[in-house]
């Protein structure tokens, strides 16, 4: 009994290695290439496939919807869209979203005895809430990258300065020498500045490409500076060093709270996976009383107490800086 245990224990570790290294290969092999090739500056790549600096800004901002609107009065979802940096606009989405709806309540009509307002309402719920979701995620994980690289870039701007070169060529250094996003981003903006827009302008659209909060900052010292005078420079290292230790103080937050975090990531997510784990089983033990009044009543306070808990716990773990 002994020897047979340690065969079969041998042979599970042998094979959770060998998924394990598996899993490596195929990082280092395919996503990690991947990964590579995506961080290289969009706006470069797109330079490098037309013929002049003008028709490479117009068709990044075609891609991603921008065009000539102003982005300080652009809707709330199309300016989610573009502070993603994903190359599709609001039509596309909306497609994305109609058929995604229409596929999930379809399927639900076939492949399950729900009700249908059932159906329709989770179809059309899910339909909606996952497309918006991943965009907010994307747009976020963005945000992010984006104040991470802030700090380095407002520091090439400052040696640029330091160099004797205008404002327009450091913000040039910054485009051509840095990886998405804010290699492509700080690229759009001298590509606005050449081609009739003035700085504060060009920041301005720069701020509200990004979303990042932080930007602000940036654009009142240039504007500033453009109109009053004074030492660009020295303003731009101490806000460098301002946003380094805020987003040092964010991680450190960040770690504190995980706890908190993951608990609401498990609260949220377990009351919905016991629900289907016991419905595909079984599906009568929820159609057999699903026409109940008591039981449509209690599912519905069940539903608005556990929103109500996930809002507050949610308040409970965001910290905004």
């Amino acid at each position: 009994m002994d020897s047979e245990f340690l065969i079969r224990m041998t042979f599970y570790v042998c094979s959770a290695l060998a998924v394990i290294f598996l899993a490596e290969a195929l990082y280092l092999g395919v996503i990690a290439p991947m990964r590579s090739r995506r961080a290289i500056n969009k706006r470069l790549s797109v330079q490098s496939e037309v013929s002049g600096g003008e028709q490479a800004m117009l068709r990044l901002k075609a891609q991603r919807g921008i065009d000539d609107r102003d982005l300080s009065v652009m809707g709330g979802l199309r300016k989610m869209l573009v502070q993603s940096g994903l190359t599709i606009n609001l039509g596309r989405f909306l497609m994305i979203v109609a058929l995604a709806c229409s596929v999930l309540v379809t399927g639900l009509l076939v492949l399950t005895t729900l009700p249908m307002w059932v159906s329709i309402a989770v179809g059309l719920a899910v339909g909606i809430g996952l497309p918006l979701f991943v965009v907010r995620y994307i747009r976020n994980k963005r945000r992010a990258a984006f104040q991470a690289q802030l700090p380095d870039a407002l520091d090439v701007v400052v040696r640029s300065l330091r160099s004797g070169h205008p404002v327009p060529t450091a913000l040039t250094l910054v485009g051509r020498e840095m990886p998405d996003p804010i290699g492509s981003e700080f690229g759009l903006t001298t590509d606005e500045l050449t081609y009739g827009l003035d700085l504060p302008r060009a920041l301005q659209n720069l701020a509200g490409r990004v979303g990042v909060s932080d930007m602000s900052l940036l654009v009142t010292a240039v504007s500033l500076q453009s109109s009053a005078g004074g030492n660009l420079g020295e303003v731009l290292e101490n806000l460098s060093r301002v946003l380094r230790e805020r987003f040092q103080l964010k991680r450190k937050v960040r770690s504190l709270s995980a706890e908190g975090r993951f608990s609401a990531y498990g609260l949220t997510i377990l009351p919905p996976a016991i629900a289907l784990a016991i419905y595909f089983p079984n599906p009568r033990y929820y159609s057999d009383v699903w026409h109940l009044p008591t039981f449509q009543l209690v599912m519905g306070g069940l539903i608005v107490w556990k929103i109500l808990g996930d809002l507050m716990i949610y308040k409970m773990i965001n910290f905004k800086f």
